[in-house]
């Protein structure tokens, strides 16, 4: 089908995980003799897992090796790549009080990949200093150029989601990285099925109009790939496709 897309929800830091689910599209792929399917990663990269270095060395890897990745700027990469350009910059999607080294966020855990000390209790400015001496140049420019959204064939592919009713051209990076509040519980239909992650669920879920494909990597459970055609999703496990159906908002 040549609207076959493949989606991978937030990986936060976790390599094998990333590496079963390519494993995992590996042998979809087979299943269909499809080796072009783009697979898109919907972003949030890095912070909270063990090895955010390792996830990015993955992703660019494999797109200098010509593999049809797309991969989506996601609200904890913009604190990464914004941190390592200004450590002053302050997110307006975060309170005032909170920063990206707050171990909420899991910063910390990205730069000691990088081989960092622990940040806690450091004064941020050195840590800044270190960061920068730290991470690849070639890292800090794979992040400045993920793209916000991408579009294939019924599917629209985001990090957060979309702001209802505005045209994607028009739509601002705060909203497609970080909304909630206005889109979750919206139920219109926006034209296109909008695949996206950045809200955690103990699952990934099809609403009718959305599907989330956050499951909670992040917070120990798995990372589970999907399959899009035209606007039918599946999962993809080891036993193979399971449907995911649209269910109504809990």
């Amino acid at each position: 089908m040549d609207t076959r897309s493949y989606a991978i929800g937030d990986i936060h830091g976790h390599p094998e995980k990333l590496a079963r689910a390519h494993a995992l599209i590996a042998e979809d792929r087979a299943r269909c003799g499809d080796a072009a399917a783009p697979v898109i990663h919907l972003g949030d990269l890095t912070d909270r897992g063990p090895d955010s270095r390792r996830v990015l060395d993955m992703l660019i890897d494999g797109i200098a090796g010509d593999a049809p990745w797309t991969v989506l700027l996601g609200n904890h990469d913009r604190l990464f790549r914004n941190f390592l350009d200004d450590p002053d910059w302050q997110d307006p999607g975060l309170r005032p009080d909170l920063g990206w080294l707050d171990p909420r966020l899991g910063g910390d855990t990205t730069l000691e990949s990088y081989g960092l000390a622990p940040v806690a209790g450091r004064d941020p400015y050195e840590v800044h200093r270190e960061a920068v001496a730290r991470v690849p140049r070639a890292h800090r420019e794979f992040l400045a150029e993920l793209p916000l959204w991408h579009e294939r064939g019924a599917a629209l592919f985001v990090h957060a989601g979309i702001r209802p009713g505005v045209p994607m051209q028009e739509q601002s990076e705060d909203d497609l990285v970080w909304i909630r509040n206005g889109w979750l519980e919206d139920g219109r239909d926006h034209g296109r099925l909008v695949v996206h992650g950045h809200t955690a669920l103990e699952r990934p879920r099809h609403f009718g109009n959305r599907v989330d494909l956050d499951g909670g990597a992040a917070y120990g459970r798995p990372l589970v790939p999907a399959v899009i055609e035209d606007r039918a999703v599946w999962l993809l496990t080891e036993d193979g496709r399971v449907p995911l159906r649209p269910e109504p908002e809990a």
